[in-house]
Parts: C-alpha cells; sequence; structure tokens
C-alpha cells in the first residue's frame, strides 16, 4: 500500500479523535519540535520535501529533546505538535505521559548515530581525558578520603598533573537536552562507575551521584543552540564544548575533539559503538496526525527514504552517521505500516 493510501486510511479513524477531543484551527503544515542535534537533520529533510513535493514545508522548533516529548505528548489535535526529534530513547514517563493525555498511538523511527564530544578552539590546549577525569571534573560531588563531597577540583591539574593547568570551564547543554541526558549517562556515569567508591552507592544515590553536573560556575548551561557553544569555543580558547558530533564535522577547521578513553571521535568507530560516547538518534509520529495534518506519512516516506539515509544519502553528506543498509529497510517498512510503540521496547 502507497504511503498516500496509508495516510488517508489512517486518517479515516483519527479525524473524528481529534474534532472531538480539541477543536482547532485548520493546520496544513507539519509541525515538528525536539532535539537540537537532530534540528539541523530534519531541517534538510523538511527543506528538500516542501521544495519536491506538493506539500508545504514543515515548521521546526528546537526545544531539545525532553521539551520536545512535553509538547508532543500534551495531547491531540492541531495546537499540539506531529512529530517530536529525540537525541535519546523517548522514556517510559514520557510514554506513561503521552498514554495519559490520550496520544496512544506513536511510531519510533531510530535514524542513525551521533557521538558527543568534548571539543575546543584549535587555538587551544586539547584534552586527552580518561571518563573517570571528566567525572572528577563535572561530577556534582566526588569521593575525596572516601567521603563524597563538592567537588574541589577548579583546574583541570587539580584531577592529574598532566591536564592543563587552567579552569575547569565547559559548555554544555540544559537539562532539557537529551545530549545532556546522553551525556550524564553514557560519560559522566561511566566515568564514575571507575571509582572504586561508586560500588556502594545504592541505585537511587548512583543516579543522583554520578548522573549529577556541578552548578558552582565551572559549567555553564548554554541553552539549546548548539551554534552557540561553537561560537563561544572559537573566540575563548580556555573554554571548551559539550555537543554532537555532527557539529564538529560541520566546525572541523576551526574545533578539535578532545581523546576520550584513548580515542578521538570518527564516524565509523560511532557507527560501530566503539567510541565511549556514541548514542542512537530518534523521531516520533504522532498516528492519529496522520492524514490529518497533510503530509505527515509522505514527509516520514522522505525521511526513511535511500536517498535520504543511504549509504550515498544527502543526510550522510550533511554529517549523520546513517543507518547499515538492514537497519534502513526495518525503518521503511515503519514508514509504510506505522507499528505502534509499546512501553516494553522503551524498558
Amino acid at each position: 500500500m502507497k504511503l498516500r493510501t496509508k495516510a488517508l486510511a489512517l486518517a479515516m479513524t483519527a479525524a473524528a479523535g481529534i474534532s472531538l477531543a480539541a477543536p482547532a484551527a485548520a493546520r496544513d503544515t507539519i509541525s515538528i519540535v525536539g532535539s537540537s542535534t537532530v534540528y539541523p537533520f530534519a531541517t534538510v529533510v523538511a527543506e528538500r520535501f516542501g521544495s519536491n513535493t506538493e506539500f508545504n514545508t514543515p515548521k521546526l522548533e528546537s526545544t531539545g529533546s525532553g521539551g520536545g516529548m512535553k509538547l508532543f505528548c500534551q495531547g491531540i489535535g492541531t495546537q499540539h505538535p506531529d512529530i517530536s526529534n529525540a537525541s535519546r530513547r523517548m522514556k517510559t514517563s514520557e510514554f506513561e505521559l503521552c498514554q495519559k493525555n490520550g496520544v496512544t498511538d506513536i511510531t519510533e523511527f531510530r535514524i542513525g548515530s551521533d557521538g558527543i564530544v568534548i571539543a575546543s578552539s584549535k587555538d587551544a590546549e586539547n584534552l586527552n581525558l580518561t571518563l573517570q577525569q571528566l567525572f572528577l571534573a563535572l561530577g556534582e560531588k566526588v569521593p575525596v578520603d572516601g567521603k563524597w563531597v563538592a567537588n574541589p577540583n577548579k583546574n583541570w591539574s587539580d584531577i592529574d598533573a598532566g591536564l592543563p593547568n587552567k579552569p575547569i570551564r565547559v559548555m554544555g547543554p540544559p537539562p532539557t537536552s537529551g545530549t545532556r541526558d546522553s551525556f550524564n549517562e553514557l560519560a559522566l556515569a561511566a566515568g564514575c562507575d571507575k571509582l572504586p567508591e561508586a560500588k556502594d552507592l545504592s541505585k537511587d544515590e548512583h543516579k543522583a551521584t554520578c548522573e549529577s553536573i556541578r552548578e558552582d560556575g565551572a559549567f555553564i548551561e548554554a541553552g539549546e543552540n548548539d551554534n552557540l557553544i561553537v561560537q563561544k569555543l572559537i573566540s575563548d580558547t580556555g573554554m571548551y564544548g559539550v555537543f554532537g558530533f555532527s557539529f564538529l564535522e560541520e566546525n572541523a577547521d576551526r574545533l578539535q575533539a578532545a581523546t576520550l578513553d584513548g580515542m578521538v571521535p570518527t564516524a565509523e568507530d560511532i557507527a560501530a559503538d566503539k567510541y565511549p560516547v556514541a548514542r542512537s538518534l530518534f523521531f516520533y509520529v504522532k498516528k492519529a496526525h496522520v492524514g490529518v495534518v497533510p503530509g505527515i506519512a509522505e514527509y516520514v516516506g522522505e525521511f526513511a527514504s535511500n536517498s535520504a539515509l543511504g549509504q550515498n544519502g544527502y543526510l550522510k553528506d550533511v554529517g549523520l552517521i546513517v543507518p547499515p543498509r538492514d537497519q534502513l529497510a526495518v525503518l521503511m517498512d515503519k514508514a509504510e505500516n506505522m507499528p505502534n510503540l509499546t512501553i516494553d521496547e522503551l524498558k
């Protein structure tokens, strides 16, 4: 069944629900919210979609993964977004919020991979860090003489004499960002786990201690616009930044990446999950809006196409680490059939 036909079939069961649940002005443009990391890739798809089809170019907002999920899960109706981008998987709590608010039919698309990097200006002193050292630099509490205390490390050299004798100053995303969630889990918690004192933490203590970033000025929240971090790094050689690998590639002539656990990030190592801070990228579709807001199924079909996500696709050209061929085939099937995401898949 072609996507256009599938869209109309889904619309027959969805339209009445939208009109009854939340009457709103008709909307003829797809509304997309969510991750700042996925934003540039989705923008490229949206612009091509708007240029090459009869549909309007979708409207995108970079709200962060958490902010996007909150908006996406508020309800059914054209006053709510149709699609939410995310630089980490939907949380079970977000899925439950969606269900509570009537957003019961959701399809998940894993569009590829990205890595989180610690970057700096090429004029700055580059960092060669272990994840343990990174945690000792940015963790809210660190062990001193066997006790967890407020992080006392002021300079990088306080952690290891081989690191720069410069203040720890790192810009990164806010708590609403999927990049922040992934960084906390994949970088900070992984570094914390290498400390012997972490073994004595309970599950709740582990999350509170190992995934909490210090708030004394060493870590500076930079909002959802990763380009602002890039500009700051270029103008300040004492600053380091946390963002996705794609932004590093876009600015490879001006920025460099720190070595983490002996690895400099490359597309090949991120795709193979060898780089220690690699993560997957997603978008989520509200099926009740398919066929009600024109073009959703067709936009999804474009995103999941070989021309976009193939090994020679245009998204690879702009820095996305695209899925292997077998995973792309799964995405194409999802675009055709829109299977419902279940909470068991998220656990």
